[in-house]
């Protein structure tokens, strides 16, 4: 039992760090192509267009890398993740003159393939690596995962900075492409093959979900992601710009140690939400958190309407929307992991975050359209109805009752 502990254990730290490393990279990729663009003088709905391929084929591919992974094992789709986001930084080592929007957009589409492949390979293989019955323990190793890699993302935003402030594009490119490299060698070395592997041959046509709080679970998903991608994506930066006139080094760098806090706290959610009563959290508690967070951009939208110290009510309402916003998604994350099955679970998973990936299309798309036509205050209002929306959906969530686990 021990040594299968410490297998465990091994695998669990390999899965990690290779999640971090590759977090690191899509956090610093990002912000060096915002910045390239931005020196070039795109404007910001031009830019995030520029990801709208990023998250589109996210929703693709976690339904085929959730088919994938259980067909193949979450060793090999975790590993083809990082080829492919090696191969998209490759993309960006040609001349100046190549970098075009359309081919900024093909490479950032294979980095958001790369991204989802690998998150939903981190995610899905604590499932099979904590032993069964140990909620609170999954409970932890999840919250732990999800939350360092968003404070990871948010360093990342540092480092791309950095880098091309220090080296230039093209060498900021080079440096991280040969250290993902050597992290895909060791992943490749040392990963267990047929991680997570189904015990028997999945079917294409069961990608869609067959479980029904699997699927209201991602239907709440879905909202929850939305909801804050609609005023946070390209809203919030234009705002800051235009009527703080904050330069765009001060809102990256303030969006960067937003997400950083974001991640702490998703980390810290299981003392948060389980510590004292010694029980991992249901359907109940997730509807909860979810009607908390439902007050927020409603309040800072009535705020910003009565122009009472707006600067400080945006920013002290976007701190607190972070970390109710943490909790939320801690949970969901624990939870699709704890409702997935054993067997195949990345197959459940998968379809989940292709949920995840839709609410971040439809809120990168609404945040843009939507502060262009009407403003910011609009887009809060929209993120207080699709939360509320994300609570009544998990009004239906089954309320089984939840294992006891020392937290």
């Amino acid at each position: 039992m021990l040594s299968q502990l410490s297998q465990s254990v091994r695998q669990y730290l390999i899965v990690t760090g290779n999640y971090w490393c590759f977090t690191l990279t899509d956090g610093a990729l990002r912000m060096l192509v915002v910045l390239y663009f931005y020196g070039l003088g795109y404007g910001a709905l031009e830019i995030a267009l520029l990801f709208v391929f990023y998250e589109a084929f996210g929703v693709v591919t976690n339904l085929l890398g959730g088919w994938l992974g259980a067909k193949w094992g979450l060793n090999r789709t975790m590993n083809i993740g990082l080829g492919m986001q090696i191969l998209a930084l490759s993309m960006l080592l040609v001349p100046d003159s190549w970098l075009t929007v359309i081919w900024v957009m093909a490479a950032q589409a294979l980095s958001g393939i790369a991204k989802d492949l690998n998150k939903m390979s981190a995610k899905s293989s604590i499932k099979v690596l904590v032993p069964k019955g140990e909620s609170g323990q999954l409970y932890q190793w999840v919250a732990v995962l999800t939350g360092s890699k968003n404070a990871l993302k948010g360093i990342g935003f540092f480092i791309g900075g950095l880098l091309l402030t220090t080296v230039g594009f093209h060498q900021a490119i080079l440096i991280m492409t040969l250290a993902l490299g050597l992290i895909w060698a060791f992943s490749i070395w040392q990963l267990k093959e047929d991680l997570g592997k189904s015990t028997s041959k999945p079917k294409f046509s069961e990608i869609f979900s067959k479980s029904k709080e699997i699927n209201i679970l991602s239907a709440a998903r879905m909202f929850l992601f939305g909801a804050r991608d609609v005023w946070f994506v390209v809203a919030l930066p234009v705002y800051l710009s235009s009527q703080f006139g904050w330069d765009h080094w001060t809102v990256g760098g303030f969006l960067a140690l937003w997400v950083i806090g974001y991640g702490i706290v998703q980390s810290l959610a299981p003392h948060i939400t389980g510590k004292r009563s010694k029980q991992v959290p249901g359907a109940k508690v997730v509807t909860l958190w979810a009607l908390a967070l439902t007050i927020l951009p409603a309040g800072i939208a009535i705020g910003l309407q009565s122009s009472f110290y707006p600067q400080a009510i945006l920013l002290g309402g976007l701190i607190v929307f972070g970390a109710v916003f943490a909790v939320n998604s801690s949970l969901h994350s624990y939870l699709i992991v704890q409702f997935a099955s054993k067997d195949g679970v990345s197959m459940d998973v998968g379809f989940y975050y292709m949920a995840n990936a839709m609410g971040r299309l439809i809120g990168t798309l609404f945040s843009g359209w939507i502060y262009q036509e009407y403003g910011l205050i609009s887009c809060l209002w929209v993120s207080c109805a699709f939360l509320l929306f994300a609570s009544l959906i998990s009004l239906l969530l089954p309320k089984r009752n939840q294992e006891q686990a020392s937290l």
